[in-house]
Protein backbone atom coordinates (compact mmCIF):
# COMPACT_ATOMS: atom_id res chain seq x y z
CA UNK A 1 0.00 0.00 0.00
CA UNK A 2 1.72 3.22 -1.13
CA UNK A 3 1.89 6.35 0.97
CA UNK A 4 0.35 9.52 -0.44
CA UNK A 5 1.37 12.21 2.04
CA UNK A 6 4.40 11.96 4.33
CA UNK A 7 4.93 14.30 7.27
CA UNK A 8 8.53 14.53 8.46
CA UNK A 9 9.01 15.99 11.95
CA UNK A 10 12.43 17.56 12.53
CA UNK A 11 14.32 19.21 15.36
CA UNK A 12 16.31 21.48 12.97
CA UNK A 13 19.72 20.17 14.08
CA UNK A 14 22.28 18.43 11.84
CA UNK A 15 20.91 15.17 13.23
CA UNK A 16 17.70 15.64 11.24
CA UNK A 17 19.45 15.04 7.89
CA UNK A 18 19.06 11.21 7.97
CA UNK A 19 15.39 11.66 8.86
CA UNK A 20 14.84 13.94 5.86
CA UNK A 21 16.81 11.59 3.58
CA UNK A 22 14.64 8.62 4.59
CA UNK A 23 11.40 10.60 4.22
CA UNK A 24 12.58 11.86 0.83
CA UNK A 25 13.36 8.31 -0.35
CA UNK A 26 9.90 7.15 0.69
CA UNK A 27 8.31 10.19 -0.94
CA UNK A 28 10.04 9.49 -4.27
CA UNK A 29 9.40 5.73 -4.24
CA UNK A 30 5.71 6.22 -3.38
CA UNK A 31 5.10 9.35 -5.45
CA UNK A 32 3.97 10.97 -2.20
CA UNK A 33 3.73 14.60 -1.18
CA UNK A 34 6.29 15.54 1.49
CA UNK A 35 5.51 17.96 4.31
CA UNK A 36 7.85 19.18 7.03
CA UNK A 37 7.09 20.25 10.58
CA UNK A 38 9.05 21.66 13.49
CA UNK A 39 7.42 22.32 16.84
CA UNK A 40 8.73 25.01 19.19
CA UNK A 41 7.84 23.98 22.72
CA UNK A 42 6.65 26.77 25.00
CA UNK A 43 9.43 27.58 27.47
CA UNK A 44 7.03 27.31 30.39
CA UNK A 45 6.56 23.62 29.44
CA UNK A 46 10.31 23.04 29.53
CA UNK A 47 10.45 24.49 33.05
CA UNK A 48 7.41 22.64 34.32
CA UNK A 49 5.05 25.57 33.83
CA UNK A 50 6.04 27.34 37.05
CA UNK A 51 8.30 30.17 35.89
CA UNK A 52 8.36 33.42 37.91
CA UNK A 53 9.20 35.66 34.91
CA UNK A 54 7.89 36.67 31.52
CA UNK A 55 9.48 34.48 28.87
CA UNK A 56 7.63 35.96 25.88
CA UNK A 57 10.66 37.81 24.48
CA UNK A 58 12.90 34.73 24.80
CA UNK A 59 10.13 32.61 23.30
CA UNK A 60 9.86 34.95 20.30
CA UNK A 61 13.64 34.80 19.78
CA UNK A 62 13.49 31.01 19.91
CA UNK A 63 10.67 31.02 17.33
CA UNK A 64 12.55 33.46 15.05
CA UNK A 65 15.71 31.31 15.21
CA UNK A 66 13.67 28.20 14.38
CA UNK A 67 12.12 30.03 11.42
CA UNK A 68 15.59 30.94 10.08
CA UNK A 69 16.87 27.37 10.50
CA UNK A 70 13.76 26.00 8.79
CA UNK A 71 14.29 28.35 5.84
CA UNK A 72 17.94 27.20 5.56
CA UNK A 73 16.78 23.58 5.62
CA UNK A 74 14.33 24.27 2.78
CA UNK A 75 17.17 25.82 0.74
CA UNK A 76 19.34 22.76 1.45
CA UNK A 77 16.57 20.36 0.32
CA UNK A 78 14.82 21.88 -2.71
CA UNK A 79 12.10 19.20 -2.70
CA UNK A 80 10.90 20.65 0.59
CA UNK A 81 8.80 23.69 -0.14
CA UNK A 82 7.72 26.57 2.07
CA UNK A 83 4.16 25.77 1.11
CA UNK A 84 4.40 22.36 2.84
CA UNK A 85 6.55 23.47 5.77
CA UNK A 86 5.02 24.11 9.15
CA UNK A 87 6.43 25.85 12.22
CA UNK A 88 4.27 26.08 15.30
CA UNK A 89 4.23 26.38 19.09
CA UNK A 90 3.01 23.59 21.29
CA UNK A 91 3.52 20.12 22.64
CA UNK A 92 5.21 18.05 19.88
CA UNK A 93 2.98 14.98 20.11
CA UNK A 94 -0.26 16.95 19.99
CA UNK A 95 0.87 19.31 17.23
CA UNK A 96 2.29 16.53 15.03
CA UNK A 97 -0.86 14.43 15.43
CA UNK A 98 -3.07 17.45 14.73
CA UNK A 99 -1.13 18.40 11.60
CA UNK A 100 -1.07 14.78 10.35
CA UNK A 101 -4.87 14.63 10.66
CA UNK A 102 -5.43 18.10 9.21
CA UNK A 103 -3.17 17.41 6.20
CA UNK A 104 -4.44 13.80 5.78
CA UNK A 105 -0.94 12.36 6.10
CA UNK A 106 -0.62 8.59 6.04
CA UNK A 107 2.96 8.43 7.39
CA UNK A 108 4.87 10.41 10.02
CA UNK A 109 8.67 10.14 9.93
CA UNK A 110 10.63 11.07 13.08
CA UNK A 111 14.17 10.58 14.36
CA UNK A 112 14.92 8.29 17.28
CA UNK A 113 18.05 8.03 19.39
CA UNK A 114 17.06 4.57 20.66
CA UNK A 115 17.76 5.57 24.25
CA UNK A 116 17.89 3.07 27.07
CA UNK A 117 17.66 3.24 30.84
CA UNK A 118 16.89 6.59 32.44
CA UNK A 119 16.68 8.43 29.10
CA UNK A 120 14.07 5.90 27.95
CA UNK A 121 12.02 6.40 31.12
CA UNK A 122 12.03 10.16 30.57
CA UNK A 123 10.57 9.56 27.13
CA UNK A 124 11.36 10.89 23.70
CA UNK A 125 9.49 12.74 21.02
CA UNK A 126 9.59 9.69 18.72
CA UNK A 127 8.06 7.47 21.39
CA UNK A 128 5.50 10.14 22.26
CA UNK A 129 4.45 10.58 18.62
CA UNK A 130 4.01 6.84 18.18
CA UNK A 131 1.28 6.59 20.81
CA UNK A 132 -2.09 7.66 19.50
CA UNK A 133 -0.79 8.58 16.05
CA UNK A 134 -3.51 8.93 13.39
CA UNK A 135 -1.36 7.04 10.83
CA UNK A 136 1.78 4.96 10.43
CA UNK A 137 4.94 6.21 12.15
CA UNK A 138 8.50 5.48 11.03
CA UNK A 139 11.25 6.12 13.58
CA UNK A 140 14.59 6.62 11.82
CA UNK A 141 17.44 5.48 14.05
CA UNK A 142 19.94 8.29 14.64
CA UNK A 143 23.61 7.71 15.39
CA UNK A 144 24.86 8.79 18.80
CA UNK A 145 26.99 11.91 18.54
Amino acid sequence: MPYHHILVAVDLTEECDPVIHRARELSVSNGAKLSLVHIVEPMAMAFGGDVPMDLSQLQQQQFDQAKERLERLILKYPELSKEYSHLTYGQPRQEIHHLAKEQTCDLIVVGSHGRHGLALLLGSTANDVLHGAPCDVLAVRLQKS
